[in-house]
């Protein structure tokens, strides 16, 4: 699931103009605004300053954005722009006093202003502008963080509402009052998820008053003019449904509905779920059923070299073998020089070896485990149903 530029204008403008932030400019590419108190405490993330506000009563200065939804068109707008002012402009002329007809800003003709900084370090640049005027620059395209930020406070911020419906003025004049009739509205996510995946809304409204049920809500709504203020000259009716009869009532409907789709998507999910599931058993099976080579190939040769030493016997003196008369007798030198030439494992060096592949035999089951379970998540399929929003709706 993707969103194209205009559709992200699209979002981030419905969500600024239902905070009432007043759009300074605007083109298909970007937005400029000045956030209001409630988006800039949901956006700008200024706690303290917020809490000083309060706290003294001191007028709130909020921050100002330039949102830009389309980067390439949005370069592309500034450098024509440039390239228009560049043009219209009129040549730089030589100045005779040695300036090149650049002056501490003011225009050509006019005394320069002395400054403090000018003083000493000659023509200073201009900094830039710092303080509550400044403009902030962000690209917000899908998947940035001011856009996820955005979705959070859109939905921590409309997660209920309460609205009623805007009576006509020719009711205001009436003699009787007109009467609200309650709704509960809630709009529901479902996720069929497999490997593959697919959502879908499904926005149910019910009557407080009669129980009645209607599967497109928000078509109703969208024909009516609604406000979170209640109108003069109106009367809300009390409900005989109570809420939590409500919500059961459009889960047990929407749970109706969901049992009447074809799920053959999730028997085929099942069928390769099952088929991976049996190349990991038959790899990790021959995986953890072989035998550790390595350690019975020590041993076996620490025992052979035992074996060896236990039926060697020492040898004869180096005088009576060659018979020399001037020859030391050096048997157990050569003795010592023979046992240290062939290399004998000792029986810690081969426990330690053991217990060093007892362990590695624990994390190949511990891996095998692990992958199991991340396979059966991502395979197996499954109906998630979440209620993202809700609210009452008093309607006529």
């Amino acid at each position: 699931m993707t969103m194209s530029p205009h559709e992200v204008q699209a979002y981030v403008l419905t969500y600024l103009e239902a905070l009432d932030c007043q759009i300074m400019e605007r083109s298909p590419a970007h937005v400029t605004v000045k956030l209001s108190p409630e988006a800039d405490k949901a956006l700008t993330n200024r706690p303290y300053y917020w809490g000083f506000v309060e706290r003294t009563g001191a007028p709130a200065e909020t921050m100002s954005f330039t949102f830009i939804f389309d980067p390439d068109s949005y370069q592309q707008a500034i450098e024509a722009a440039e390239a228009k002012v560049a043009q219209a402009s009129p040549p730089v002329v030589p100045n005779p006093a040695g300036t090149n007809g650049v002056t501490n800003g003011n225009t050509q003709g006019e005394p320069p202003k002395e400054t403090i900084l000018g003083r000493y370090f000659g023509i200073t640049p201009s900094l830039p502008q710092l303080g509550p005027g400044r403009i902030l620059r962000e690209e917000v395209v899908y998947g940035s963080r001011r856009l996820q930020q955005i979705f959070g406070a859109a939905r921590e911020g409309g997660a209920f509402v309460n609205l009623f419906e805007q009576a006509a003025k020719r009711q205001l004049r009436a003699a009787a009052p007109a009467v609200y009739e309650p709704w509960l509205g809630v709009c529901f996510k479902v996720e069929f998820a497999c490997d593959l995946k697919r959502e879908e809304l499904h926005f149910l409204g019910i009557s407080l008053r009669s129980g009645e049920i209607i599967e497109k809500f928000g078509t109703k709504l969208n024909r009516r003019d609604l406000s979170p203020r209640l109108a003069e000259n109106m009367h809300v009716q009390t409900a005989k449904v109570s809420l939590v009869d409500a919500g059961a009532a459009l889960e047990s409907h929407l749970t109706n509905r969901l049992l009447e789709l074809d799920y053959s998507w999730a028997e085929k999910a099942q069928e390769r779920l099952d088929l991976e599931l049996d190349v990991l058993d038959t790899y990790y099976e021959a995986v953890l059923r072989e035998d550790t080579p390595e350690v019975e190939s020590t041993s076996n040769t620490a025992s052979g070299m035992e074996n060896v030493h236990s039926n060697r016997t020492p040898p004869a003196p180096l005088k009576k073998v060659l018979d020399i008369t001037n020859a030391k007798p050096i048997g157990a030198d050569a003795e010592l020089a023979a046992e240290a030439v062939v290399p004998i494992d000792t029986e810690t060096e081969a426990e330690e070896k053991a217990k060093q592949a007892v362990i590695d035999r624990e994390a190949m089951k511990l891996q095998y485990e692990t992958r199991r379970t991340e396979m059966i998540w991502q395979y197996e399929p499954k109906v998630k149903v979440t209620a993202i929003s809700s609210g009452m709706f008093h309607l006529r």
